[in-house]
């Protein structure tokens, strides 16, 4: 088969696949640029042209700086807080202990659960006076210590990042476990050999092997964080007032339940401005650790 067939080929079997993405990705895109400066509700066609008064409009109410706000937060706290008690727990799991496929599975097991099931049954968890926690102060004589998790303004948003964590950590569990079998133990024997203890053989050894395995984990956090919007859609519905709205949710409301069609499409272009950029600075960063490591 000469080089001109096989190019022809070659195409033939790319052509699908860009069908697909353009059908799918590409011209969603662009109808959302569209749809961002119209006065579209979603239901009626006959819309008007309004420029960009729906991004002026947005940058002048605080849902916007709200959502930004909450979106950042949980970004950072399932990042960071994840991502650390996730290797601390596949540090565990990789030492010689009893039952360790018992307990990989357990870890692994809330990420199989779909969102709803999970937000429902930790929306009864931390129901008060008659959810678990408080059921759980009560039999200890603390009664008068529970509180309206979900129904505090200060609490209802690291409530609900919790149970994300919660749900999403086996599969980083994961992760960190395969990277931690490709560390060799001769490494690990010879820095014992000159003395190392176990804190300078994670922190010198260990660590930089894994830095593929810590960008794979980091970036998906940051991904999952970013476009967060079931447990505040089924757990608070946004609230207390719109404490616990995220920019996806917010996105949501406008569109399906305030018929702001236009004015939400508007919000999708900031919302993927904003998470395009911190993707983009956290891979690259991520990456030039990684062949610093």
């Amino acid at each position: 088969m000469n080089s001109a067939i096989m190019k022809k080929t070659m195409y033939f079997f790319v052509l699908p696949a860009l069908l697909f993405y353009c059908v799918f990705w590409i011209f969603p895109i662009l109808k959302l640029f569209q749809y961002s400066i119209t006065d579209y509700n979603g239901y009626v066609q006959n819309f008007n042209y309004v420029g960009f008064s729906n991004f002026k409009t947005l940058f002048k109410e605080e849902i916007l700086m709200i959502s930004i706000k909450n979106t950042l937060i949980y970004t950072a706290i399932t990042v960071i807080l994840g991502n650390i008690i996730a290797l601390l727990i596949a540090t565990l799991l990789n030492a010689n202990i009893r039952a360790k496929g018992f307990y990989r599975s357990a870890f692994y097991i809330p990420t199989l659960f779909s969102a709803i099931v999970v937000g429902f049954i930790w929306s009864y968890v931390y129901m008060p006076e008659e959810g678990l926690i408080a059921s759980f102060f009560a039999k200890i004589g603390l009664a008068g210590w529970d509180t309206n998790f979900l129904g505090s303004y200060s609490k209802a948003l690291y409530s609900i990042i919790a149970v994300d964590i919660w749900k999403n950590i086996g599969v980083s569990v994961i992760i960190y476990l395969a990277g931690l079998q490709t560390v060799p133990q001769e490494m690990l024997e010879a820095g014992r050999i000159d003395g190392a203890g176990k804190w300078k053989l994670f922190r010198f050894i260990t660590l930089p092997m894994l830095a593929t395995s810590v960008t794979i984990n980091i970036t998906l956090s940051v991904i999952n964080g970013l476009k967060a919007f079931d447990f505040p859609f089924i757990m608070t519905n946004g609230g207390p007032g719109i404490s616990t709205n995220t920019l996806i949710y917010a996105m949501y409301k406008m569109a399906f339940t305030d018929q702001l069609f236009g004015k939400a499409a508007a919000l999708g272009i900031i919302s993927f401005a904003i998470i395009i950029f911190i993707t983009i600075v956290c891979v690259l960063t991520l990456n030039k650790k990684e062949v610093s490591a």
